[in-house]
């Protein structure tokens, strides 16, 4: 089935192309993307949308059920470090949920199957406090890696790309500082075909201005289906938390390195691509104009060797700096490991040390040593590697053990080290005798659907690679 596709951030080049080789309609397009393509890019309304996270790790899918569907599974196959997760509260579903916190700008909302959003005092149409039950719908979904919950409004809404209904809300706005062109779209809507449901009212993107007639036709019609759908749950008692009425989904999907590397192909099949686009874009917001210029000015060797030095010595990190390890789980969520000094660096052999100063209490996983004042982590990353050990030692400097984390492809980014751990690992303790553990973590991972068959036997493979090793 061809999708109609709207693409925005920094993989809209390499990710227009995959998405035309498999066959589906990109619309909306960029002036540059329309250079660089000798292809129809339609004006089309879309029936999904590809966007850059904030934090350019990946990209979240919204739109139509079954278009969110189909571009679940075309991502998923990007690269083997690929992972793709559905969004318990997409953008555009409605909940019963209960207040359980407020805070200083708003309630943190229980909406049960769907977890936790976080309603905004200035988007509540009451006073709200805790425990009191509320109907919210989703506005903004948040990457499951991220710390934000997702953010809600009592305010419900038909999300349709160009054209928004809103309930409650008379005649036509046009979401534009083009007065002009606005009050011309304002005026263009009573002569389309679709027709707006009774007690809703239109809210046009600035987009739609520089829209088909057909677009805004199909919008409006995509808008006024979502419509009928929400109606059924406006005037109803609120219930017990849960979802009531989704007509749209959201998907997360988060690029490994491979990956990344693998958009790079994509992308240089069509313009130049220097080594590591992606890689680099994803490290740091100011990187983007660099690797522009550097690819505007240069031609790009495809075959050579990511350079690990330049970024990082431009970028971070290097000896001296503070960084965080970003321990990625197979279901999508973000641990943070804490924070060390790189007390290595070697920018030629794409490694770096971190040391940190571990807290007392409890014990180290596996390991079954008590975690005590004085202790300390050493950890050695590689750019790249599929695994990284980390030594842990006592007060007087005795090594207490060391613990080798099986993972995706590490990236050492400026201010995080980031990569998804693939549960099965190895360790060495203290007295020499080597142990590998979590296999079942990992095959409960794969039939929970979190992690491929694929993925999965390349931690097999590694973590029996160090078993040999150590």
């Amino acid at each position: 089935m061809s999708v109609r596709v709207r693409v925005r951030g920094i993989y809209t080049t390499s990710l227009t192309h995959l998405l035309l080789e498999a066959g589906h309609d990109v619309v909306q397009a960029s002036d540059p993307i329309r250079e660089r393509f000798d292809a129809g890019l339609p004006d089309e309304d879309h029936d999904v949308e590809l966007a850059t996270t904030d934090d350019r790790q990946g990209v979240g899918v919204e739109g139509d059920p079954t278009a969110v569907e189909t571009m679940r599974s075309l991502l998923r196959d990007v690269g083997v470090d690929t992972l793709v997760w559905q969004e318990p509260a997409p953008t555009g579903a409605v909940f019963d949920g209960v207040v359980r916190e407020t805070l200083g700008s708003g309630a943190v909302v229980d909406l049960g199957d769907g977890g936790e959003g976080f309603l905004p005092f200035r988007n509540a149409t009451n006073h709200i406090g805790d425990d009191d039950a509320v109907r919210v719908q989703v506005t903004e979904a948040a990457p499951p890696w991220d710390d934000d919950r997702p953010l809600l409004d009592t305010e419900l809404k038909a999300f349709a790309g160009l054209a928004t209904l809103v309930a409650g809300q008379e005649g036509t706005r046009v979401d534009t500082r083009d007065d002009a062109a606005g009050r011309e779209l304002a005026g263009m809507t009573d002569l389309l075909g679709a027709e707006v449901p009774e007690g809703w009212g239109v809210r046009w993107s600035h987009s739609a201005t520089d829209a088909s007639m057909d677009a805004l036709d199909g919008a409006l019609e995509r808008a006024a289906e979502r419509a009928a759908a929400l109606d059924e749950v406006l005037g109803a008692d609120v219930g017990d938390p849960g979802r009531l009425v989704a007509p749209t989904e959201t998907a997360w999907c988060w690029f490994g390195r491979e990956s990344r590397f693998a958009l790079d192909e994509h992308r240089r099949a069509v313009t130049t691509t220097m080594p590591g686009h992606h890689r680099i874009k994803a490290s740091h917001e100011s990187a983007s104009a660099g690797v522009d210029f550097a690819e505007a000015l240069c031609e790009m060797d495809g075959d050579a060797a990511f350079p690990f030095g330049v970024v990082t010595r431009q970028f971070g990190p290097v000896e001296g700096d503070t960084v965080r390890i970003g321990h990625g789980k197979p279901d999508g969520r973000l641990i943070l490991l804490g924070s060390g000094e790189v007390v290595d660096y070697d920018g030629a052999e794409g490694t770096l040390s971190v040391e940190r100063t571990m807290s007392p209490g409890g014990s180290y996983d596996a390991l079954g040593v008590s975690r005590e004042s004085g202790d300390t982590a050493l950890t050695k990353f590689r750019e790249g590697r599929w695994w990284y050990p980390t030594v842990y030692r006592n007060s007087e400097g005795e090594r207490k053990g060391t613990y080798v984390n099986v993972c995706t492809p590490v990236e050492c980014f400026p201010e995080t080290i980031r990569y998804v751990d693939l549960h099965v690992d190895v360790v060495k303790h203290a007295d020499g005798r080597v142990e590998r553990v979590d296999d079942d973590e990992l095959d409960e991972a794969v039939a929970a659907g979190e992690l491929s068959e694929e993925l999965a036997e390349k931690a097999r493979n590694v973590a029996t690679a160090l078993e040999r090793a150590l």
